[in-house]
């Protein structure tokens, strides 16, 4: 169960069947794209209104400096390992087959119900543009059961989900370019919120400063830690970039440091708008412009929103697809599931089994419970990879790497802390859906994975099929 992916065999870029294409500005525009989204658009709201009060920004530094100490980590594994899977290879090569296993495993459901959680939060976005100029759509079609009266499926989540699903299967450049333009129009869209809303400021919002204490502005952290990662997915696409070894670090530490500099600017706008007390938790940015006299500025806000957190679905989608794909390549799930498209050398059935798991999921929950899917997956390969960039400088300093973390261990250390301490935020309920995929997990490795493993020495491909 401990057996690894020998670091010399997988650090070879040449093996693969994917279509390299992606450049650095690229890679930085889909990590961009999967780290702003959410965080500005719906997560700042509700934090300041609820939990941190004007500290919002300060709940966003806290979040982003543990996420950095995570970044480097994952920084310098892309740079020394190149390959898909992000967190399952590392884990893989590093602390064993078993470790790899429960995080890949782990991450298939938590990048499918990030999916699902944004494009319903991308769902009500829509419903209040609709509302704003004067369309009403039938209630059935607007939310899962048991979300308001009438409502059976959000049936516009569910084909955003099978949209992007789309999009990824006509290949990695074709998506990429769609990628980066729509980036570029979400970054256009919060810099205008930014310049705009700097004009409107009033300096008697930010007082007093922390309404909830200290500890809020901490809570807060960890509420909108979910905004802060989406390097981690990005860095699945290793496969796909033309240099992964220059380009990925680069790419990690750019996507990260321009996405913080854009939600702090984002919060201290926001806040000093709008009072805290007054600021709409689902749609902050738009009803803060609307409250002065913005109205058409806050339809402009509605679209950049819906526009802008599609790339966290195509980044967080990207993701899922490809450590599935690195499973099957590996052995440890059907090589069926790692097939890819003649043409466009995409892995093209996981992506739109991933497309339509993602769409019922967005479709018939509702987004809390969704969400209860998500975050825990995502520390602990935060965990196992700060552990596992330690264990290896040390097992294996002579290997090249072409970007090393700064001070070795104390930076990663921080990083595993911050994340357990931030898991001990999560619900009882996020645990147990935790343990239930985790006792699933358990079962399909013990009965395929372990047998079929590519490591293994009678190991058949052929079996597989």
């Amino acid at each position: 169960m401990f057996r690894r992916k020998p670091v010399d065999d997988i650090t070879s870029e040449e093996e693969t069947g994917l279509n390299r294409s992606l450049g650095l500005f690229q890679l930085t525009a889909i990590g961009v794209g999967g780290i702003i989204g959410a965080g500005i658009f719906a997560l700042a709201g509700a934090v300041a209104n609820k939990t941190a009060g004007p500290a919002v920004v300060i709940s966003f530094l806290i979040a982003g400096v543990a996420s950095a100490c995570a970044a480097f980590s994952y920084a310098e594994f892309a740079g020394l390992i190149p390959r898909a899977g992000s967190a399952y290879t590392y884990g893989y090569a590093v602390l064993g087959e078993i470790v790899g296993w429960f995080i890949g495993w782990d991450l298939l459901l938590e990048y499918t119900a990030i999916v699902s959680v944004v494009a319903i939060g991308i769902s009500g976005y829509f419903s209040f543009l609709l509302d704003d100029v004067g369309l009403h759509l039938p209630g059935w079609m607007l939310g899962a059961p048991g979300t308001g009266d009438g409502h059976v499926v959000d049936l516009f989540a569910v084909l955003l989900c099978l949209l992007i699903a789309y999009l990824l299967n006509q290949g990695i450049r074709t998506a990429a370019r769609a990628e980066t333009a729509v980036v570029g129009i979400k970054v256009a869209v919060v810099l205008l919120v930014i310049v705009v809303g700097a004009f409107h400021i009033d300096a008697a919002n930010y007082t007093p400063f922390f309404p909830f204490g200290v500890g809020g502005a901490v809570t807060g952290a960890a509420t909108v830690f979910f905004a802060v990662f989406g390097y981690d997915a990005m860095s699945t696409a290793a496969e796909e970039s033309r240099d992964a070894r220059r380009h990925l670090p680069k790419a990690i530490i750019w996507s990260l440091v321009i996405s913080m500099v854009l939600y702090v600017l984002a919060c201290l706008v926001l806040t000093g708008m709008q009072n805290y007390t007054e600021i709409d938790p689902e749609s902050g940015f738009s009803s803060a412009f609307a409250a002065v006299g913005l109205t058409g500025l806050a339809d402009v806000i509605a679209v950049g929103a819906i526009v802008g957190i599609l790339t966290v679905m195509f980044t967080f989608m990207l993701g899922v697809t490809r450590v599935w794909y690195s499973m099957s390549r590996d052995g440890l799930l059907p090589s069926w599931f790692a097939h890819l498209h003649p043409r466009r050398q995409v892995p093209s059935r996981v992506t739109w089994i991933a497309g339509v798991v993602s769409a019922l999921f967005a479709g018939f929950l509702p987004i809390e419970e969704a969400a209860e899917l998500t975050n825990i997956g995502i520390l602990l390969a935060f965990v196992v990879v700060c552990v596992a960039v330690i264990v290896l400088r040390y097992r294996r300093p002579d290997l090249p790497r072409s970007f090393r973390l700064p001070a070795m261990p104390v930076v990663p250390a921080l990083g595993v802390i911050f994340s357990i301490w931030l898991i001990t935020f999560l619900s009882p309920i996020t645990w147990l859906r935790f343990a239930v995929w985790f006792v699933l997990g358990i079962f399909v490795y013990a009965f395929y994975s372990y047998r079929h493993s590519a490591l293994r020495s009678d190991h058949d491909p052929s079996r597989d099929r």
